[in-house]
């Protein structure tokens, strides 16, 4: 087993059973997330005897970095998983700080129909250690500390919900990774059990729902996981997740060419979005040579903006990170499988 992949409480438990002290968890937390040590011979201040049975136990492994692309304040990694599977992650230069987008599955079934990530399909969800390593892997090459986490990137975390909450635990814990709980943000295409279940959490991490189409029909075809929780089942999660927390949700929209950027959309958006503590995120879409649609024109994105501001909504427009670093989730993986 990946030592990355154990929560301190889990450590502390390991020792216990040990008959050792549970505080040698936190040290090994230290040598792991602080000081950042490869092998457990490196733990110096470990007795001989632990060491020997934690590497019967635990190994120290992380993926390999097979392809990095950069751009203007953005970093693409692709990596390499012991199994040979193939996931990324994408590093961004924000003025509030870096935020580094990682995968939680190897593919994905939710199957959305503007997404690369969907197209090769899940193969598997990815362990605990898999989703940690990504930020020390990161941080490692760049020699930078990341202070914002999205679980953005391939796969669906809340199809992987126990690892992901496993993950969240060992990134938010002061004695490892150490970062912030309001830095890190969830995305989930709606699966609404599963933001029932997170809702109980009270965990102070952000929720973001990608919505993508202001109503049932264009949703469903967009996004086959609508068929399953319709959006008047998604709003209903989502407000008792607020009335819960007290946490302001957003709302992801990328933005498609003449499929649901137009002015009745907007208009359908605000509608559907009134009085919930929201706001809504424009994506500008990064097109694919695989997939059909298009990006929708600056202007009226800044139209689009508009409606929603008239109508009392709150709305960002993400900054794009250019398509030099095949941007799309999912692109440098499929690119790199197919030999592209």
């Amino acid at each position: 087993m990946n030592i990355y992949g154990k929560t301190l409480n889990e450590l502390e438990n390991y020792f216990e059973n040990l008959g050792e002290k549970k505080y040698k968890a936190t040290q090994i937390y230290d040598w792991l997330y602080k000081k950042r040590v490869s092998s457990f011979d490196e733990m110096t201040n470990i007795k001989k005897d632990i060491i020997k049975k934690l590497k019967e136990d635990f190994v120290i492994e992380k993926p390999t970095i097979i392809k990095k692309l950069s751009g203007k304040d953005v970093y693409k990694y692709l990596f390499e998983l012991t199994d040979g599977q193939k996931v990324e992650a994408v590093l961004m230069v924000h003025d509030y700080g870096k935020s580094l987008c990682i995968s939680t599955q190897v593919g994905c079934n939710m199957g959305c129909a503007f997404c690369e990530s969907g197209r090769l399909k899940k193969k598997r969800n990815l362990n605990t250690d898999e989703i940690v390593t990504q930020i020390l892997l990161v941080e490692e090459d760049l020699n930078i500390r990341i202070s914002h986490i999205v679980l953005m990137g391939i796969g669906e975390p809340f199809d992987n919900y126990e690892n992901v909450m496993a993950f969240v635990n060992i990134v938010n814990c002061n004695k490892g990774i150490d970062i912030g709980a309001r830095h890190i943000t969830i995305s989930t295409c709606g699966i609404v059990p599963k933001i029932k279940s997170f809702t109980k959490e009270k965990l102070q991490v952000n929720l973001a729902i990608s919505l993508h189409a202001p109503n049932d029909e264009l949703r469903s075809k967009l996004m086959k996981i609508n068929k399953a929780y319709p959006l008047k089942e998604v709003i209903k999660a989502v407000k008792e997740y607020i009335e819960v927390t007290n946490r302001r949700v957003t709302f992801e929209y990328i933005m498609l060419k003449d499929i649901n950027d137009s002015q009745k959309c907007a208009i359908q958006l605000a509608s559907l979005l009134k009085g919930i503590n929201c706001y809504v995120n424009l994506i500008p879409y990064n097109e694919t040579s695989h997939i059909e649609f298009k990006k929708t024109k600056e202007s009226s994105i800044m139209e689009f903006y508009d409606t929603l501001k008239k109508h009392k909504i709150n709305v960002t427009v993400r900054r794009e990170f250019g398509s030099e670093v095949k941007a799309a989730c999912g692109q440098l993986r499929s690119n790199y499988e197919e030999g592209i």
